[in-house]
């Protein structure tokens, strides 16, 4: 049997499937692997699932020539923590878990787009403090979200289900800012400069992958853009925005309010973002089902019994 590495516990549908098919060995950690792990793991197991926060970086493969690691099988869609190309040039493949991400991580957009238009954070806090005085006509006012303009950055599979949920659920409409070129089969404008969007829309949401090219994409002349009634999201990578500027622009009043699954050091949450209650905060919630979750442990596997049967891989990168 082939050792394989899983660096933290899958679901249980799934690490049966791994038992029956592998050697595993599940690290008892549940936080990201150390680089002293990851490069003795490479020389110790035949393939790795590994996951967000699993940094494979160029440095950890530096020193290798070929490892007997001859797969990663990344359990997510996201790859930025593995250095793809340095990876292949030692010999190594990359997969990942493209498709089974994409519902959920588009309901959890439209959920904190809701909850930040409606102020549903701070009103939840509210109900539980005790403090709740009644209904009043003014109570708690809010931004209506039907009929309002959407903008989508990374019109991508996840991009494009926010916006079709925004444009068929709440009849918004879509504009998007991609890196090429898209042809969408719903009506939706694309919008060549990035801080014409963010002037132009009333909720802008970051749907685009994480990574060198995209880190603080997001920064201060986008929020410097953005309409002072419109409201922020991001559910993709947390490096893609500039917290620093994110803060400073809620601070001013210069935005309404954010909505986040992700942070730029995650976990850590900036103890002036908690401080707001012009913001909506989730603990990276994007894929979290049970279905989605077996899905992207199955699909791993997947790309790991194709690599060991001399298959390519469905999810190569």
């Amino acid at each position: 049997m082939k050792k394989i590495l899983v660096s933290r516990a899958l679901t249980d549908a799934v690490m049966q499937r791994a038992h029956a098919s592998y050697d595993i060995t599940l690290r008892k950690s549940d936080s990201p692997m150390s680089a002293a792990e990851m490069r003795s793991s490479l020389v110790l197991y035949d393939g790795m699932i590994p996951t967000l926060g699993d940094m494979f970086s160029a440095d950890i493969f530096a020193e290798f020539g070929r490892t007997k690691c001859k797969i990663l099988a990344n359990f997510g869609v996201g790859i930025n923590h593995i250095d793809v190309a340095a990876a292949r040039d030692h010999g190594i493949t990359v997969t990942n878990t493209p498709g089974a991400v994409t519902d959920a991580t588009a309901d959890i957009g439209l959920t904190l787009l809701l909850m930040s238009a409606r102020r549903a954070g701070e009103g939840e806090r509210l109900a539980r403090s005790g403090n709740w005085a009644g209904w009043t006509p003014t109570q708690m006012l809010g931004s209506h979200v039907s009929g309002k303009t959407v903008g989508i950055v990374g019109m991508g599979r996840i991009g494009q289900a926010i916006a079709r949920r925004c444009h068929f659920g709440f009849g918004m409409s879509v504009k998007f800012f991609n890196r090429s070129p898209k042809e969408i089969d719903f009506p939706a404008t694309q919008i060549a400069n990035l801080e014409t969007l963010a002037a132009e829309v009333d909720f802008l949401v970051v749907a685009t992958p994480g990574g060198a090219e995209t880190t603080h994409l997001i920064n201060a002349s986008i929020f410097d853009a953005m309409k002072p009634t419109a409201h922020f999201i991001n559910i993709a990578r947390g490096e893609i925005v500039d917290e620093t500027a994110l803060i400073a622009a809620l601070e001013a009043q210069a935005i309404a309010g954010a909505g986040l699954d992700v942070y730029e050091h995650e976990p850590a949450v900036p103890n002036a973002l908690r401080k707001l209650d012009t913001v909506t905060l989730l603990p990276h919630l994007g894929t979290a089902t049970e279905e989605v979750r077996d899905n992207m442990g199955h699909m791993s596997l997947d790309n790991l019994d194709a690599f060991f049967a001399g298959e390519p891989p469905p999810n190569a990168l």
